[in-house]
């Protein structure tokens, strides 16, 4: 069955607006650009953000909760996350009004999967993913929306299908349902074949091969890497190896967090984004929760001092325990359990659960002897097309340093969720045949006590930050600088400025620590009519 209904007169909308109109109870994005109106679904696909409240630049309209873009023209997502497009609507001016014509099913579905071509067994040609997370997932996707029809294949060493994630550090018990990213269903109806507990070994990159524990091994005509990295653990710190001295990586690590804190002792070792996101999750489930830090503040390195002692100030009120610039010096136990946790500055916790989240490094040893570049900390070296120095061999997501436009190309490790999509999209791309550099803004998010931080950007080395509303009532654009230039935004309660941002930096133009001082805010109104320089 199809609609029609009239939304609004022509001069409703002036050029780079956007609208949410109700058709048939639904609502529908509308956005005016350059006289043309475009129509298409009006929530991301990630989470159901209200787009109409997001950024619009340069035909995209960009989610002001996580970033995900989307065509205006195609509905098609073109930055991550998620996965799936959106609906698009015709779009009929008559008469001075504007009426928006489509199939109601789409109008109710609010997401639409790409078409995809299905393998066919003449093409002798394999696509070999190692790895399991969202980069995989969506390299798949793309080598099959972009009409490649040889064999994917997926070997990962997880037990699962890739699943979200970030949303493990925030919500301990979530279930595998609720965060997976496709069903299997999903993978056997587009043939993209996954090997589940295949932990990679070796890779031969002469003979095209990857040899895994247990003697198995499989052949590939394109390889790509996405097994991304794994938790840092205090590796020389005597006790560690204590039943429930913990990390957190997995699904399995999520619940047995939830089920061993349930009203425990529990200390966290790292005031970085998993460190503070688990106490948060913790803080009204535990006995205590105490957080040891080496820095001064939660957040230090990467959101500087004022705003971690802003998160810091959501978490005290909540009960948790600070320790600054101590970190565990020793792990006691009793019959195998962890019992007490003895910090470096003397201080002794009572400890029945201990989190370590001190941070990640690449997974990337079965790499050594196969002449693949690696750099001294152990990332893949890759560039604008997510290739390495070796022939037929792409890396994507965390593991990787790739040259970032922001910074004029030097190359940057970036370990964010969004960042990973990309990356994964970029390859599928390249090995379908279709020449496309990487050009994209890291985004991420935090959530603390309900309280969601943006971050747009690329901040490393800010030598300054300039800051817009109130660090006390969590309401507040955060600006980085380094020299005279805005190099990244970090916002609180602003949405959708850490989107505007995004767009803003994506589009080549340069915000000074001068405009921001003279009007914080000045700048968004130049956002929609931003064009790719």
């Amino acid at each position: 069955m199809s609609f029609e209904a009239v939304v609004c007169k022509v001069d409703d909308l002036e050029d780079g607006q956007m609208k949410s109109v109700e058709v048939e109870g639904v609502n529908v994005l509308l956005v005016k650009e350059n006289g043309s109106f475009h129509a298409i679904g009006s929530k991301c696909s990630h989470y159901g953000a209200p787009l109409a409240n997001g950024s619009f630049c340069n035909g995209r309209v960009r989610c002001p909760w996580h970033g995900a873009c989307f065509n205006v023209k195609t509905g098609d997502i073109e930055d991550f996350p998620g996965l799936d497009s959106l609906p698009v609507f015709e779009v009929i001016i008559k008469d001075g009004h504007v009426t928006i014509k489509g199939d109601k099913q789409a109008l109710e579905k609010a997401k639409r999967i790409r078409t995809m071509v299905s393998a066919d067994r003449c093409v002798k040609d394999t696509v070999l993913i190692i790895g399991g997370g969202p980069a995989a997932m969506i390299c798949a996707e793309t080598l099959r929306q972009e009409c490649y029809k040889g064999k994917i294949i997926v070997a990962t060493k997880e037990k699962n299908l890739p699943y979200d994630r970030p949303k493990l550090s925030k919500a301990l018990n979530v279930s595998l349902e609720q965060i997976i990213l496709r069903e299997q269903k999903f993978c056997d109806e587009h043939e993209i074949e996954f090997k589940f507990e295949h932990e990679a070994e070796k890779v031969d990159v002469k003979k095209k091969k990857v040899t895994f524990k247990r003697g198995k091994c499989l052949s590939y005509d394109r390889l790509v890497l996405a097994t991304g990295t794994v938790p840092r653990v205090l590796a020389t710190v005597k006790g560690v190896n204590l039943e429930n001295v913990v990390t957190l990586r997995t699904l399995d690590d999520a619940h047995l967090i939830a089920k061993q804190s349930e009203g425990k002792d529990v200390v966290i070792l790292g005031a970085s984004f998993i460190g503070i996101e688990v106490a948060a999750a913790l803080v009204d489930k535990a006995k205590s929760v105490s957080l040891a830090d080496s820095g001064e503040t939660p957040f230090q390195r990467s959101l500087g001092k004022e705003v971690g002692n802003s998160v810091r100030k959501l978490l005290d009120e909540k009960g948790v325990k600070f320790h600054f610039q101590t970190t565990a010096s020793e792990f006691i136990g009793s019959n195998g359990k962890l019992k007490e946790i003895v910090l470096t500055n003397g201080t002794r916790l009572p400890a029945d659960l201990c989190v370590m989240g001190l941070g990640v490094v690449p997974a990337t040893g079965f790499l050594k002897g196969s002449g693949i570049e690696i750099t001294d900390r152990g990332f893949v070296t890759v560039n604008k097309k997510m290739q390495t120095n070796k022939p037929d061999v792409y890396a994507v997501g965390d593991l990787t340093e790739f040259p970032l436009f922001l910074v004029n190309n030097e190359s940057v490790n970036i370990q964010h969720w969004q960042m990973a999509h990309q990356q994964g999209r970029i390859a599928g791309l390249n090995i379908a045949g279709k020449p496309t550099e990487i050009h994209s803004v890291p985004f991420f998010w935090s959530v603390v006590c309900g309280k969601s931080i943006r971050y747009a950007g690329y901040g490393s080395g800010y030598d300054d930050v300039v800051l817009k509303g109130s660090l006390e009532e969590l309401k507040f654009v955060a600006y980085y600088t380094k020299g005279e230039h805005v190099v990244a935004v970090a916002t609180l309660n602003s949405d959708p400025v850490a989107a505007q941002a995004a767009d803003y930096f994506l589009s080549g133009r340069k915000l000074t620590k001068e405009e921001i001082k003279k009007d914080p805010l000045a700048w968004t109104a130049k956002v929609s009519t931003s064009t790719h320089l």
